[in-house]
């Protein structure tokens, strides 16, 4: 079944009754490099070399926060006879809007590892298949010991929009509802005088039935795991501190964007450049 939410409804609901917006008071933005892994292409049966260049900004509000970023991945080297391109690219965007009903309303709604709960307008979006999602819900703020951050989200996650049955090449024309469940965190933590981080997320997106160009196809439910261990580079080399930061990203996805079978299991180098 096909819904159709527009993505400011659910957040201009949640904030018509609060007081007027202010200015971000926190926020980091950053540049991620990731290289040297290689990664399946869905749909091709093959893998290829991998380079993914990430913007990314997280800020918060009096009332809130947001988060967004957009990769732009490029895929290189033929490392299998089914992969049909020897370079290709590829972009990619999702953003995500939390009004936290605990400053909103000015109540405490904590309970157990819970600190705040939080109505969250997400958007997703990939002009290759010409194709966006919005995800409404609900977020858990968590209190963990040791966290900088950590939340659990319940979203919807709704088809917008999509690309034309007679397309040349693939795209997707519709696309069932579902949901998703996704846990993001960041552990800092010490080793002798060194700073580190084990940061990312975990997410399950339920299966559906998918309308494309070239047909139905009944994608299975994944789940992706993106892990980062991050070393604070600038401290080591007597710099300013929270700049500059390498490590490795690992990348596990069990049924890639809902091909069954098709599974990612792949570390690469991180490089970040926070401003």
């Amino acid at each position: 079944m096909k819904i159709s939410v527009p993505l400011t409804a659910l957040a201009l609901t949640v904030a018509l009754n609060a007081p007027m917006v202010s200015a971000e008071i926190w926020g980091n933005t950053e540049v991620q490099l990731q290289a040297l892994g290689e990664l399946e292409r869905v749909g091709t049966g093959g893998t290829a070399d991998t380079t993914i260049i990430t913007f990314q900004h997280a800020g918060g509000w009096e009332y809130g926060d947001n988060f967004f970023f957009m990769d732009y991945s490029r895929y290189s080297v033929n490392n299998d006879a089914n992969f049909p391109v020897a370079d290709s690219s590829e972009l990619y965007g999702e953003w995500y809007s939390n009004f936290s009903l605990g400053a909103i309303s000015g109540n405490d709604l904590s309970f157990g590892p819970v600190k705040d709960i939080g109505v969250v307008a997400g958007f997703n979006f990939a002009p290759e298949v010409d194709s966006a999602w919005v995800l409404p819900g609900v977020r858990f703020a968590l209190d963990l010991p040791g966290f900088a951050f950590a939340q659990i989200d319940v979203t919807g996650y709704i088809h917008q929009g999509g690309g034309s049955a007679d397309s040349p090449v693939f795209t997707v024309v519709d696309e069932d509802s579902s949901f998703m469940v996704d846990f993001a965190w960041a552990y800092p933590f010490k080793i002798g005088s060194t700073s580190w981080s084990i940061e990312g997320h975990l997410e399950y997106i339920d299966g559906r039935t998918q309308v494309n160009n070239f047909g139905t196809t009944e994608l299975e439910s994944w789940i992706l795991f993106q892990p980062q261990i991050r070393l604070d580079l600038g401290e080591v080399l007597g710099q300013k501190a929270q700049r500059l930061f390498v490590g490795i990203e690992y990348q596990y996805w069990k049924n890639k964007l809902g091909e069954k079978g098709t599974d990612d299991n792949a570390a690469q180098l991180l490089a970040v450049w926070r401003f």
